[in-house]
């Protein structure tokens, strides 16, 4: 039964590279070559480390990367062809530090359904198909964290993306993620049956350890642990401090960090002992930790939209629940931002659809944070988080060229992130619609 299954894995994963060979390459659009040197002009540029406005630039870019930032009443270089967008904004490709590609939302198909009646094949099409969006909509780099069933395929996908086989944006990616027993789901099965998980789980500091060497090794570039989750009928700490440094002390031996989903005050706590790069959701967070998070540098995906989304869709019977939770993740948001926590646009869109993940930033805006900031957040802030703040978060010479434009001024309209004209990645245009 088992080589069967592993026989059937094994032909899934050859029919879907045939798959994208036939139907990839027409989603790409032609790009200017790459030796043609570009001028973009626009109304208005987002200077990502003031958080501000900025009206008298013109962005010069040369292959991949930005050449320079001239006056834009100043003469261009010979041989520059100039991209008027007019009345637009130009600002660094948007960065969402919480994704789930191979996840659609759940008024579709539940959570336990896409884990275990879909298969890998159709999962990794739609990934396809979310991550073309994304980086139309203006989010040039991705932290998607776990496959949720899908083992590696986010690998692959990432890979897809840098070689240019297929169009998306830049990834970084947890793989599996790591959990322990009887601490995730699919769950309430008859105890008989050993249900496949959405992670990997993995008990005690060996085990820890053993997992995130493994995950590494398949090409992980960040560890994501379960710090708390759904245990004995409670939402409730998983792993020990112990677990939890031993997973940051071996990702640490390779140059790499460790997220946690988190949602508990016990579970917070213990990761940001541990040495955890960021947290996500952060739902029941006391004063104390996000204190904590503030004063040891620890970033913070506070995943609004998700929230929002679940009770958008909830069963009238859950919706005054569901409400009653998004107000205290607002609650929670504000206390974060008096308390000066690091936080950084993460969505967690797949529980939402893609392509809509700047209802992220909006959320942030209409819970209390400045548009400059909550652009921040979305651009130099995730850049930091990523390890890419030399060369993506900002608008800046031998920056990467990862930069887009929305029509109007997103600082006095957040909205206008959603109206995107222009997309360019790498020096290569993926979008253009001139005014």
């Amino acid at each position: 039964m088992i080589q069967a299954l592993k026989a059937s894995a094994f032909s899934a994963a050859f029919a879907f590279q045939e798959l994208l060979i036939v139907f990839s390459f027409p989603f790409i659009l032609p790009a200017q070559e790459a030796s043609t040197p570009l001028a973009l002009k626009a109304a208005r540029l987002f200077d990502a480390e003031a958080g501000a406005m900025r009206t008298d630039k013109i962005v010069l870019i040369s292959g991949e990367k930005i050449a320079a930032l001239q006056n834009a009443n100043a003469p261009l270089p010979a041989n520059v062809k100039l991209i008027d967008l007019g009345d637009a904004t130009l600002l660094p490709g948007l960065i969402d530090a919480h994704s789930h590609l191979l996840l659609h939302p759940y008024n579709e198909a539940s959570w336990n359904d896409q884990v275990l009646k879909e298969s890998l094949a159709l999962r990794t099409a739609r990934a396809v198909v979310h991550a073309e969006k994304t980086l139309r909509a203006g989010f040039t780099t991705l932290r998607d964290l776990g496959t949720e069933g899908g083992d590696y395929a986010d690998v692959g996908i990432r890979d897809a993306i840098n070689q240019g086989i297929i169009m998306g944006p830049r990834l970084q990616v947890a793989t599996r993620a790591i959990v322990i027993t009887g601490g995730y789901g699919p769950a309430g099965f008859d105890p008989r049956w050993e249900v496949p998980q959405g992670a990997e789980v993995a008990d005690g500091v060996e085990g820890v350890r053993k997992a995130v060497r493994r995950q590494i090794g398949h090409g992980a570039d960040w560890i994501k642990v379960y710090a708390d989750y759904r245990h004995g009928g409670v939402n409730a700490p998983t792993f020990t401090v112990e677990e939890l440094r031993a997973a940051v002390d071996e990702a640490a031996a390779t140059g790499r960090f460790v997220v946690a989903h988190a949602s508990t005050s016990e579970g917070i706590r213990r990761a940001v002992l541990a040495g955890i790069k960021s947290i996500e959701h952060g739902s029941e967070a006391n004063d104390e930790v996000l204190q904590m998070m503030a004063n040891n540098g620890v970033a913070f995906c506070p995943t609004l939209a998700a929230r929002e989304a679940i009770a958008s869709y909830a069963a009238e019977s859950e919706r005054a629940v569901q409400q009653q939770r998004v107000q205290a993740q607002k609650e929670m948001f504000q206390r974060a931002l008096k308390h000066g926590v690091n936080i950084v646009c993460g969505s967690d869109v797949g529980v939402f659809q893609h392509g809509e993940n700047a209802w992220e930033i909006e959320l942030m805006v209409a819970y209390g944070m400045s548009p400059g900031q909550a652009l921040q957040a979305a651009t130099i802030r995730a850049a930091q988080l990523l390890g890419w703040q030399d060369r993506l978060g900002t608008l800046a010479p031998n920056k990467i060229a990862d930069m887009i434009a929305v029509k109007g001024n997103p600082l006095t309209e957040i909205r206008r992130l959603r109206e995107v004209v222009f997309v360019m990645k790498g020096g290569k245009i993926f979008r253009q619609e001139l005014q």
